[in-house]
């Protein structure tokens, strides 16, 4: 038996799951799991299936792939098939904090995430040395405000180059452009403390345990054109106290930062996060 992942997104309207699953049934699809999400604000239907069907059998998952075409152009739907198990390729940016590179490359490396991290870009050499470790390309792009637009163009070259499913800025500190944020809609995932807006600027960390916060948490969303607000796909939280000195503070929010964003990857990865909007449906 191989497995596959597929999801689909359209207009809410009877008939769909039916069909769906009647075209599972009649060529001998098992469903393992099943979540779907019907939006009544945005009348739109998510739908997420992970099914087994056999390997070999007379063509069984193409003729079943041309029955979804089928449903997709009935229902005006969006709609994806892959094997499960197949790797995203990723391209991972970063500037000098490196604890969410270190952790995506260690969760890599042991199969926790689906992915395959293509390249690594910085805008300084610092992280040289481990990326290649890992024999991994690493790229270093100097980045200012003249040299802007010539070092997303060298981005987006390195995106194709590579064949890059997914771009994700593990604590990358510059500021992507409209244009590039709109060129990566959908496929390009940030990380950053849950202090904002209230803690801007330097040592964040230091001004919240100035104020005495009793909660650390970091946000992963979907890169967009407003600064820090794309549609969230993933936060951490962790509880605090006066006990916490300010290290202790930036210690506990680079392990929240590192999970809000391997969560956000993994969970991308493996077909479960749908753009609604300003929002996203995540259906774990």
């Amino acid at each position: 038996m191989q497995d596959y992942i597929f999801t689909l997104e359209c207009d809410e309207r009877p008939g769909i799951l039916h069909s769906v699953t009647g075209a599972l049934l009649t060529h001998g699809g098992d469903i393992k799991e099943l979540k779907q999400f019907d939006d009544q604000y945005a009348e739109r239907l998510f739908l997420r299936i992970d099914f087994s069907i056999k390997e070999g059998s007379n063509g069984a998952i193409d003729d079943l792939r041309r029955d979804f075409e089928t449903i997709g152009t009935d229902f005006d739907a969006t709609w994806q098939l892959w094997p499960q198990g197949e790797k995203r390729r990723v391209l991972i940016m970063v500037s000098k904090f490196e604890h969410c590179l270190n952790d995506l490359l260690f969760r890599s490396q042991i199969g926790e995430l689906p992915i395959e991290i293509a390249a690594v870009v910085s805008n300084h050499p610092d992280h040289r040395e481990l990326v290649e470790w890992h024999h991994i390309p690493f790229f270093r792009i100097p980045v200012t405000k003249e040299t802007k637009p010539e070092a997303e163009a060298k981005l987006l070259e390195l995106v194709d180059r590579f064949e890059v499913d997914l771009v994700v800025l593990a604590r990358y500190m510059q500021v992507l452009s409209d244009d590039l944020a709109r060129e990566l809609t959908g496929r390009a995932i940030n990380i950053h403390h849950s202090f904002l807006p209230s803690f801007k600027g330097a040592k964040p960390y230091h001004q919240a345990w100035e104020r005495g916060v009793k909660t650390v948490g970091a946000t992963a969303h979907f890169v967009n054109s407003e600064l820090d607000e794309g549609p969230i796909i993933a936060q951490q939280l962790v509880e605090v106290d006066h006990a916490f000195g300010p290290q202790d503070l930036v210690a506990a929010g680079r392990d929240a930062e590192c999970k809000a964003l391997s969560n956000a990857v993994k969970w991308h990865c493996d077909g479960r996060v749908f753009l609604s909007g300003k929002r996203t449906v995540v259906l774990r």
